[in-house]
């Protein structure tokens, strides 16, 4: 390990690569990875929170997300928390909707993004406080159709979001399908269980 970060840690590794067995090194940053939440109400309507991103000095709208930071907490557990967390939700229905690597020249984050559905408020006395850029978070519920035109146009451009939006579209025209929300992911770089 060369650096430490709450998030992250910047790491080398040298390694065998290809048919002239040459050895290589690369550095990059070993993350703890996340999930993602496209939540959608009965009004076929996403939600979309406004949060400050610093490393690009934005605010981005996009979709509740969270580190997989919680030991012993698997990835659809992740993704319930965190969306009562940042959006004061939770849902009955859970699909695992698309998995990707963010940035997979730079860093190993993975994100795999769920499909909540049969939303429902969390009581005002079990909701959690949020601080720092959560405390001036910005919610929007806005129609799917709405959602892929921001994304088209370049209004929406936080992976996460973008992904996930493309993914439910291609559902729903058919091109895929949603997948149980414990599916296995044989290659996440944290082996944690989803």
């Amino acid at each position: 390990m060369l650096a430490r970060s709450p998030l992250t840690e910047l790491v080398q590794d040298a390694f065998v690569f290809g048919a002239a067995r040459q050895t290589l090194t690369r550095q990059y940053l070993r993350h703890k990875s996340a999930v993602g939440i496209l939540a959608v109400n009965d009004a076929d309507q996403i939600l979309l929170v406004r949060q400050y991103r610093h490393p690009v000095r934005a605010h981005l709208w996009e979709i509740p997300t969270g580190l997989l930071d919680s030991e012993g907490e698997s990835m659809l557990q992740t993704a319930q928390r965190e969306l009562a967390e940042e959006a004061d939700l939770s849902a009955e229905s859970w699909h695992t909707l698309v998995d990707f690597f963010t940035t997979p020249g730079i860093s190993d984050e993975a994100m795999r993004v769920y499909l909540a559905r049969d939303l429902h408020a969390v009581p005002m006395n079990e909701r959690h406080i949020r601080e720092d850029e959560e405390a001036e978070f910005e919610f929007a519920w806005i129609t799917f159709e709405e959602a892929l035109q921001a994304v088209m146009s370049g209004v929406i451009r936080n992976p996460a979001t973008v992904t996930g939006l493309l993914a439910l579209h291609a559902v729903r025209t058919g091109a895929g399908k949603l997948r149980d929300p414990t599916s296995p992911w044989p290659l996440h770089p944290r082996s944690i269980s989803p």
